[in-house]
């Protein structure tokens, strides 16, 4: 495992907030029990700061007609929607949310070219509800495999996330599960397949970027 390079800078400010509250209480004051307190809280919370930018090592499941999951978290929903920003006909849309204990590296789910990117500022609903997937800040891209496979995902913020990384650029040929962003703290990732595909997981499902199948097609 290792730290997200995204993580670099909040986790140096973190560590300096700490350092800087206990020096000032033990400039001030002194009480063994109360430090001690302070102490727990604070390595509790740059634990988790630590733990939110961890980039766990895995080995892609790469499946050649199979869509893999770009994010950790649960399965929200599988449902035929219509999709409006680029399609613009009916799709299967998958939404997986991810909570602030799931690694946040988002992940491309198939091999193929970029063909669109597009980020669209907006609102930080709570990301479970249905409308966040079109209402708040999120980044929408699109690869496609072939002339028949295209696969869009869109990174979504949420309440507490406030910051969506991609590094996504059309034109560029991807590999299935390279890295492509991430989202901070608590989000949710949709993936919008062909009316064709044949989706494998459900509701309330576990998956893991990289490795978890969605879908074949």
């Amino acid at each position: 495992m290792k730290i997200h390079k995204q993580g670099l800078i909040p986790i140096a400010i973190a560590t300096l907030i700490v350092f800087a509250h206990l020096a000032i209480f033990l400039f001030f004051t002194y009480h063994i029990f109360v430090f001690l307190v302070l102490l727990l809280f604070f390595s509790i919370f740059l634990f988790l700061v630590v733990r939110f930018f961890r980039v766990p090592r895995r080995i892609v499941n790469r499946v050649e007609n199979g869509i893999i999951s770009p994010a950790d978290g649960t399965i929200l929903s599988t449902e035929r929607c219509f999709e409006q920003e680029y399609f613009k006909d009916e799709r299967i849309k998958i939404s997986i949310f991810m909570s602030v204990h799931n690694v946040h590296v988002n992940s491309y789910p198939i091999d193929g070219t970029v063909e669109y990117v597009a980020y669209h500022p907006g609102k930080y609903l709570v990301a479970s509800l249905p409308k966040a997937s079109f209402d708040n800040e999120h980044n929408t891209v699109v690869v496609r495999k072939d002339e028949n496979r295209v696969v869009l995902f869109r990174q979504i913020a949420g309440f507490v996330a406030r910051r969506i990384i991609s590094y996504a650029k059309e034109g560029e040929r991807v590999k299935q599960g390279a890295e492509m962003g991430m989202i901070r703290f608590g989000s949710r990732v949709d993936v919008f397949l062909p009316l064709n595909a044949q989706v494998i997981v459900n509701v309330g499902d576990k998956v893991r970027a990289k490795k978890s199948l969605l879908a074949y097609f």
